[in-house]
């Protein structure tokens, strides 16, 4: 009987095209969008253009500091600050007008740099324009020093060397958190519908009342519909790690780059496939209780809508903490414990402590909610409309 009730409530969920939509239309668009803005985010301008505005006194012999940069175009102007104000170029800068005198007397130059911190492209061309400043200024200093017969490592006596405490690739981590906000929101979408139809929206047809006369005991009834949920959490779920791993390794470069399994690249696809059902099961749980609980799909959806947010915070409080400071608070405690998870599979780390953990404090959590969702069900005020 109870299998026969989980098909029937399956092929209703799948035969619904709104549920359809929202299960993998919807979570598929939303993963290629976060997928190539983050793409483009940790992009370091490479292949990009820029155009530089300067004085129209610009020295050409300065012009030459830039020769090796073969995408940065000089723009003369006769005001810079002018020229940048009116969008034409990304970034300005200007030289003092003693500016080469100065050099070469040994006395101090002064060079201003304008951009836009709020273009990215602008904030590329300020870093190089800097970073070819320092270069140069550098080489002056040098220069300077053996006309005085000094040794400029007598000026400069320590050399700092800094090294990082692993050899992944700095974006991974920018991946360890993409990766989990977008699975734990596709989740959250696509059962959300199926949670809110099974219960709320049985209540508010009035099918509700027909469907308890059935000789099928309420635990059976309860148990099919959260089993539908999980199930549709879990498609999009899948679909979702799916999109974006094919997405990633096909039609990104630095989020290919950030990311290297090794020799493990079967084993935690097969552990990141678990989380993601596990997770469904979770969130099925939740969305389980707001619908019951809700009179009508539209006030469930609205009680559902805070367990989809709780996605957010792991993200705030993951952003800031190193892979190996992960402890036991970060895998028992639920939703928290999926980000912390899926991080430590991004920077291919297998931990089967932390999946054990995660696991069982998710099954006592579940337990626990499916409890909760049972007396209430039981309760004919809360589920007769």
């Amino acid at each position: 009987m109870l299998l026969k009730i989980y098909l029937k409530e399956i092929k209703d969920c799948f035969r619904d095209r709104r549920t359809l939509l929202l299960t993998v239309l919807l979570p598929v668009i939303m993963m290629t969008g976060l997928t190539f803005f983050y793409e483009k985010m940790i992009s370091d301008g490479e292949g990009e253009s820029y155009k530089l505005a300067v004085n129209e006194s610009f020295e050409p012999e300065l012009a030459g500091i830039f020769t090796s940069y073969k995408n940065i175009e000089l723009v003369h102007s006769a005001n810079p600050a002018k020229t940048l104000q009116d969008g034409k170029v990304q970034a300005a800068l200007i030289l003092d007008p003693n500016f080469s005198s100065n050099i070469e007397n040994g006395d101090k130059a002064t060079v201003t740099i304008i951009g836009d911190s709020f273009s990215q492209k602008s904030s590329n061309l300020k870093n190089i324009v800097q970073n070819v400043l320092g270069v140069y200024e550098k080489s002056i200093f040098s220069e300077r020093m053996k006309a005085k017969g000094t040794a400029p490592n007598l000026v400069e006596p320590i050399t700092i060397e800094q090294k990082e405490i692993s050899d992944q690739n700095p974006n991974a981590n920018l991946i360890a958190m993409l990766i989990p906000l977008i699975l734990a929101i596709a989740i959250g979408v696509g059962s959300g519908p199926a949670a809110s139809d099974l219960f709320a929206g049985e209540k508010e047809k009035k099918t509700m009342e027909a469907l308890l006369m059935t000789p099928v005991k309420r635990s059976t009834l309860l148990f099919s519909k959260w089993l539908t949920i999980a199930t549709v959490g879990s498609v999009t779920g899948i679909i979702t790690l799916l999109v974006v791993a094919l997405e990633i390794n096909l039609l990104t470069e630095n989020l290919k780059k950030a990311v290297s399994f090794g020799n493990n690249v079967v084993v935690i696809i097969a552990l990141a496939v678990l989380v993601s059902i596990i997770y469904a099961m979770f969130t099925a749980s939740l969305l389980m209780l707001t619908s019951i609980i809700g009179k009508t799909v539209k006030e469930s959806q609205s009680y559902s809508t805070p367990v989809m947010m709780l996605a957010m915070f792991p993200t705030m409080i993951l952003s800031s903490i190193g892979i190996n400071e992960l402890s036991f608070q970060h895998f028992a405690v639920p939703i928290l414990n999926l980000f912390s998870l899926l991080k430590e599979l991004v920077f291919g780390i297998i931990d089967y402590e932390h999946i054990l953990i995660t696991i069982t404090s998710n099954l006592v959590s579940m337990i626990l909610l499916f409890i909760v969702g049972r007396i209430l069900f039981l309760k004919d005020k809360w589920v007769m409309n």
